[in-house]
């Protein structure tokens, strides 16, 4: 198995490496594409210099932090109006709601039907948008009330995260392919293949279009991607590992899980799946790249 690493060009000075340890478990693998050959002729360094073509890394910086319900088994996240809207997960429990932002309080809420696992939302022109898990059902809800207008139960996906764009609706539902929907039929009208250094990245989950690229959380993982809606490949790789590190919650639920983007004032915000908070952060790039490499390497070059 080959092992996916971010490489710092100072630390590749030195001869070491910073590993980021990620299982198919946590990361589907990453989904790098190789940089070396297993039996390099030039030294690792330069071959990574000379053959990365991955996307640029950017370390998260904490603008402000709010409250965030614990209990919300956050599926879904997004701003519009001046608010947060979530929508949540697990049978019973869920649903879509308005949050304030500085106090974390639901000012409205409706509830998902209980027998049905809520997933992600989007807003489309004066509706919200809402998915369900492998319920088949798609509900639509008042922008401004959130009284539900209407709902259909024979969606054949699986139902994860949903944004939306000039095109129409954007569908994820835990693969590498992501989905152009009619809408209003729900109808595919075409699909997006999500590469990673060449290779299909799968478990993409909660989404939010920012200046043009669609940004995913990747289930498990302490990353957020942003997908060229063209051809899929990811252009940014957002490490958010210092932040997750602080979330003072166990257990495998209470992962990375939400994005909303405020256009009008620039105000990037993620949060997690029962975290206790939510963020605020700005994007600071890095020199660092995204690489897989043989173990033996790392053997030669310790």
């Amino acid at each position: 198995m080959r092992e996916c690493f971010i490489l710092r060009s100072d630390d590749l000075g030195q001869g070491k490496m910073m590993k980021l340890r990620i299982s198919l478990l946590a990361f589907a693998a990453l989904a790098c594409a190789p940089s070396f050959a297993q039996e390099a002729a030039t030294p690792a360094t330069s071959a990574v210099e000379e053959q990365y073509s991955g996307p640029t890394v950017y370390r998260a910086e904490i603008v402000a932090t709010y409250p965030h319900d614990s209990g919300a088994f956050t599926q879904g996240l997004l701003w519009h109006d001046g608010s947060l809207f979530e929508s949540t997960g697990q049978e019973g429990q869920s649903v879509v709601r308005e949050v304030d932002l500085e106090t974390g309080e639901t000012t409205q809420e409706r509830a998902i039907p209980a027998d049905q696992f809520g997933e992600g939302i989007a807003l489309w022109e004066d509706e919200f948008v809402s998915l369900t898990w492998r319920d088949g059902a798609i509900h639509r809800w008042d922008a401004d009330t959130l009284e539900p207008l209407s709902s259909r139960e024979d969606y054949p996906l699986e139902g994860w995260g949903l944004t939306s764009s000039a095109e129409g609706l954007i569908h994820s539902d835990g693969s590498a392919t992501l989905r152009v929907l009619d809408p209003e039929t729900y109808e595919v009208r075409r699909t997006i293949v999500v590469t990673l250094n060449g290779r299909p990245l799968r478990r993409l989950n909660e989404l939010e279009m920012i200046d043009g690229l669609i940004y995913a959380n990747v289930w498990q993982a302490p990353f957020i991607v942003a997908i060229d809606p063209a051809d899929g490949a990811v252009k940014k790789l957002i490490d958010l590992r210092d932040l997750v590190e602080t979330i003072p919650v166990t257990g495998t639920d209470a992962v990375l899980n939400g994005i909303a983007w405020d256009a009008e004032n620039r105000r990037l915000f993620v949060t997690g799946k029962l975290w206790p908070k939510l963020y605020e952060i700005r994007l600071a790039e890095t020199d660092a790249k995204v690489n897989c490499i043989s173990p033996s390497l790392l053997h030669r070059h310790p």
